[in-house]
């Protein structure tokens, strides 16, 4: 149990999707730490067995279920092996998404596709059926993973930049949707964290330096970095935020340059 009851995720379940590496793995492990039992997702469930296995090692039920947010059956099927698992979700973290870094001019339609139809339609979606379900009981919450692209503009990732643009709107748009049902629905948006889908970006010592020149906190995101956040909007403590996008980015969205400060006149 956690120290503050406000905080406590015993007895709730938490789906959350995108679990086979990198960030989705963050959240799951927090939830688990704070009392949650978890279902987790990926498009194939061999690669979520290690994770499973270190889960319980917590002491926690965990629960694999196979999941493509780019397909609609998959997506039903999902949910309803996800309610035959435990009978109710309580918390969902609509985590599974991915890129294709490219300058605007390269983008085919194909890269514009994978990565809206991930990102977006299938984050919708996986919202939809979860909360189909909370209503039932009168109790849910939804924490959509946007970034800080979702406020703020990179070259080189345009379509990812949209479609986490397009997830905090959502969020609004559903918290005011199903707030009647005792549903909130938050957008969590992490600045720059090392995954292994952009690792090749942090090997780059010049890259890194510029980026944290533009962090005030002077470092990049860690991986416990998003334990207390996740926590927050999971549980009771967040019972009357909704529509909201908690950027969790050492600053970084205060702005991209620094300005020259100058040498005063004698």
């Amino acid at each position: 149990m956690t120290a503050n009851p406000l905080f406590d995720l015993t007895g709730q379940v938490a789906l959350v999707t995108g679990t086979s590496r990198g960030l989705g793995q963050y959240f799951g492990r927090a939830l688990a730490r704070a009392g949650a039992d978890l279902i987790v997702t990926s498009r194939r469930t061999d690669d979520l067995l290690p994770f499973i296995a270190e889960i319980k090692a917590l002491g926690r039920r965990a629960i694999p279920v196979e999941l493509d947010v780019r397909d609609q059956q998959s997506i039903h099927a999902m949910a309803e092996a996800a309610e035959a698992s435990f009978g109710h979700i309580d918390i969902l973290v609509n985590n599974a998404g991915c890129n294709v870094r490219k300058p605007a001019f390269d983008v085919t339609w194909e890269d514009w596709n994978l990565i809206l139809d991930t990102n977006l339609r299938g984050s919708f979606f996986v919202a939809q059926q979860m909360a189909k379900q909370m209503a039932k009981r009168g109790y849910g919450r939804i924490i959509n993973i946007g970034s800080v692209t979702s406020v703020f503009g990179y070259a080189g990732l345009a379509p990812y930049g949209a479609s986490r643009g397009g997830i905090r709107q959502l969020t609004m748009s559903l918290a005011d949707d199903w707030g009647k049902h005792g549903i909130t629905v938050n957008c969590l948006a992490p600045g720059w964290f090392e995954t292994a889908q952009n690792k090749v970006m942090y090997e780059n010592k010049e890259w890194v330096d510029y980026l944290i020149d533009r962090i005030p906190l002077k470092r990049p995101g860690a991986a416990n970095d998003l334990d207390g956040a996740i926590v927050f909007l999971a549980s009771e403590g967040s019972r009357y935020i909704t529509g909201q996008t908690l950027l969790v980015d050492g600053g970084i969205s205060t702005g991209s340059t620094r300005a020259t400060i100058s040498q005063p006149r004698v």
